[in-house]
């Protein structure tokens, strides 16, 4: 699978921050219009409007990567719209969207699981635009290369707390949550815990960004998180969970349980430049390339498919 570095961004990604690409190049949509004088005399003239509108991507850190390389892309043919890209989880992806404050909400789950009102989901337009799989990295100093499902649990719960537990050297393991508004802490504790309650005296630490998270592993020592696929990198290293391995393949199969659909919610009547931005999202260029290029599977490529309630069916 490509990884994905932060560092060949041409712009700059902070948790929280705002990430304004600017455009480069103009894509034009043709009307053709008819001016009639005499019937010997009528002409037909061509009028051009570029396509033009702000928008406003907010939402799931684990597919800013993405959304930002797509909005670059999107940009060059179409010098006419500004697209900013924002992080802060999926939880204030789905709000904001709902709330008509954004143009796009992304998110890693679906909207059911994050609203209190869940008929509020019939507002929006669910956009599938890809599948991310995410698991367990850990400190590259800790010397184990694989863990069962169930030791994950007992780490994410408090009940195992150095690595010579589950078979690896005598050292402490500091556990790094993400923020409960998190889509990525959403669906990793949904396949990893299974309903298992997090004890009201374990309490982790918790960052706010995927690339916080993953910094804070790589500089600490006994460190444990959990990262989209997207942000794997030679700096940390990626567990394998019962003897599977986190890859695409695994994840397509369902043999790899810790993954989720990417989401990128918009209102039932997009305005023209954002729906133009989701048809370029599901376009071939995107799909055939961009989002394996950056660590991300295609729906197209899945062997099977799951709901919101986490039924899975075989394609």
């Amino acid at each position: 699978m490509q990884n994905y570095s932060m560092s060949r961004r041409r712009f700059l990604t902070v948790a929280g921050s705002t990430v304004i690409l600017a455009g480069l190049g103009g894509l034009v949509g043709c009307s053709n219009n008819s001016n009639s004088g005499s019937s010997d005399n009528a002409a037909a003239t061509t009028e051009t409007k570029a396509l033009t509108g702000s928008i406003t991507a907010v939402g799931s850190t684990a597919l800013q990567p993405l959304v930002e390389a797509a909005a670059e892309k999107f940009q060059a043919k179409n010098s006419g719209v500004t697209i900013t890209v924002q992080g802060g989880g999926s939880g204030q992806g789905i709000t904001q969207i709902v709330q008509g404050a954004v143009q796009i909400g992304n998110s890693d789950v679906f909207a059911e699981e994050k609203l209190d009102n869940k008929s509020d989901a019939e507002k929006l337009t669910d956009n599938k635009v890809c599948v991310v799989g995410m698991g367990p990295v850990v400190n590259s100093g800790v010397s184990i290369d694989d863990i069962k499902m169930d030791d994950l649990k007992k780490i994410f719960t408090g009940e195992i707390t150095n690595w010579k537990e589950v078979g690896g050297q005598d050292l402490e393991i500091t556990v790094i949550n993400r923020a409960s508004g998190s889509g990525t802490r959403a669906v990793f504790e949904k396949a990893v815990l299974n309903g298992t309650k997090v004890p009201d005296s374990f309490k982790p630490q918790e960052q706010d960004s995927s690339g916080t998270a993953a910094k804070m592993v790589k500089d600490t020592p006994g460190a444990i998180s959990y990262l989209a696929f997207s942000y794997y990198d030679s700096s940390i290293k990626a567990l394998s969970v019962d003897g599977v391995k986190p890859e695409t393949s695994t994840v397509e199969t369902n043999d790899w349980k810790i993954w989720a659909y990417e989401h990128m919610y918009t209102a039932k009547e997009a305005d023209e430049a954002t729906q133009a931005f989701i048809d370029f999202m599901m376009s071939d260029e995107v799909q055939g390339s961009l989002v394996s290029e950056n660590g991300y599977i295609s729906v197209s490529g899945m062997k099977v498919s799951r709901d919101a309630d986490g039924n899975v069916t075989k394609l």
